[in-house]
């Protein structure tokens, strides 16, 4: 490990669950992993993608393991709450804090967009197939889905504090409530926009019982872990297999009911049942962190987290057109012994590929890392400067009313344009029209990040 990332580690407050980053890292490495072996991308005269699923019914189950991605939300949950009271005691307000958390998100995220919008163009402007181009993008932008759900609960952090303070443990039950009478709509033959609340109410719902675990009204004890693995798994069963959920908690193009889009009932019972898990190994896992070396690795892990995340199926689109384009690697038919073999040689190239983006990534990342550091350290030492009574102790940067404005439109803007992207990608780019709708979409991100860099930029000053 490097000599930052060791004196990283050593700086860790002590108060800090370390528990908290490792279920962070060892969930975004299992969703990596697992939509790198459930992406089925072929290439014939242009590329085409599906699902392992389509070829292997029997894999179905095996999602239970793979869609991790509410741990995430879990450890999202309690990590904010931890991180907006810290802010509050030094004297900010939820405005700053927002500005701060999302930071370490855009940075990286606006890199991303930057570099795939102008590969795209360049693709385009040398005579590439529009629709092959599309492909490509709607494959690299899969994890903008996640980043739109995560950015609006950030947002609502402050909110969801309150209601946990007033309601407790009812408000993640009245949003579970809320995700049934959306799938039973959708059940019962009604359009599909009547679920599409559940896209916000699951992810909050388990957003908020990591609100629940930080605040004290989940315990990490088995008497509290054991129901909630037990009470989860068999809730899960019920629904999957003689209910109307799909077995699998990824997409299945053969279901009914996707559990993913949007989230559903069943998904939220694994999700209950995760975080019995979570619980539970939450002793254990402190035990490991005490010592330097693991710990040292998760702080490594959790500093190019986001970096993975959104760069990680542009390695399967980089693999595509190296392995596949080029004819060195043969395409047998999805789901037969040899292509099972062939995914060795796949997972060595995707993580080979990865590690070389995220080399030439991570830096935007960091150093979104590195100046929160920065001002929390800055923070720290105006709130000392205070006590002894300096009177040149500067302010501690509570947000005015236009840069809380800016803020509010900017993160809309950001959410608008991640899903614009999103949306437009999965339509390929059948038409010349769809590059514009790209453009569309692209510029009204970039404006939205463009408010949320002025607004931070403000509280900046008012700190200084």
């Amino acid at each position: 490990m490097s000599a930052p990332l060791r004196r990283a580690a050593e700086r860790t407050p002590p108060g800090r669950d370390r528990h908290i980053d490792l279920l962070r890292a060892v969930a975004i490495a299992l969703v990596v992993l697992g939509h790198w072996l459930a992406v089925v991308v072929t290439y014939r005269d242009r590329i085409g993608g599906d699902t392992v699923l389509a070829f292997v019914p029997w894999a179905r189950p095996l999602t239970w393991l793979f869609q991790v991605m509410p741990v995430f939300f879990l450890v999202g949950g309690f990590a904010g709450a931890a991180s907006l009271d810290s802010c509050r005691r030094r004297g900010g307000d939820a405005i700053g804090w927002f500005l701060s958390r999302t930071d370490r998100l855009i940075r990286p995220t606006t890199a991303f967009l930057l570099t795939l919008g102008g590969a795209a163009l360049l693709a385009l402007l040398l005579g590439a197939d529009p629709a092959t181009v599309g492909m490509a993008v709607w494959l690299a932008c899969l994890p903008l889905w996640f980043l739109i759900a995560y950015v609006t609960v950030v947002l609502l952090t402050p909110v969801l504090l309150a209601l946990h303070r007033r309601a407790g443990l009812a408000v993640p039950v009245v949003f579970a409530v809320a995700v049934a009478f959306g799938d039973a709509a959708r059940l019962l033959g009604g359009p599909g926009v009547f679920g599409a609340a559940n896209y916000l109410l699951a992810w909050a719902a388990v957003y908020q019982l990591g609100i629940a675990w930080r605040e004290g009204a989940l315990p990490a004890r088995p008497r509290v872990a054991v129901p909630m693995i037990v009470g989860g798994l068999a809730a899960l069963v019920l629904l999957t297999v003689p209910g109307p959920y799909a077995v699998s908690m990824v997409t299945d193009p053969g279901a009914r009911l996707q559990n993913t889009s949007p989230p559903t009932l069943a998904l939220l019972a694994l999700a209950v049942a995760q975080t019995g898990v979570a619980l539970l190994l939450h002793e254990r896992g402190g035990r490991l962190l005490r010592r330097t070396r693991p710990w040292t690795a998760v702080v490594a892990a959790n500093s190019v987290i986001m970096t993975v995340f959104l760069w990680h199926m542009t390695a399967v689109v980089i693999a595509v057109l190296a392995l596949y384009v080029t004819g060195l690697l043969p395409q047998p038919p999805p789901g037969s012994a040899a292509w099972l073999l062939l995914r060795l040689p796949w997972l060595a190239f995707l993580t080979a590929t990865l590690a070389v983006l995220v080399a030439v990534f991570a830096r935007f990342e960091r150093r979104g890392l590195e100046r929160r550091g920065f001002e929390r350290r800055g923070f720290e030492r105006r709130v000392a400067e205070r006590r002894e009574g300096s009177s040149s102790a500067p302010g501690t940067g509570r947000a005015g009313a236009s840069t809380s404005v800016a803020t509010l439109a900017g993160a809309g803007l950001v959410v608008a344009g991640l899903l614009g992207v999103a949306l437009t990608g999965s339509q390929g780019l059948p038409s010349p029209m769809l590059p514009a709708r790209f453009a569309v979409c692209f510029a009204v991100y970039f404006a939205g990040a463009a408010l949320l860099w002025a607004a931070r930029a403000s509280c900046r000053r008012v700190a200084s």
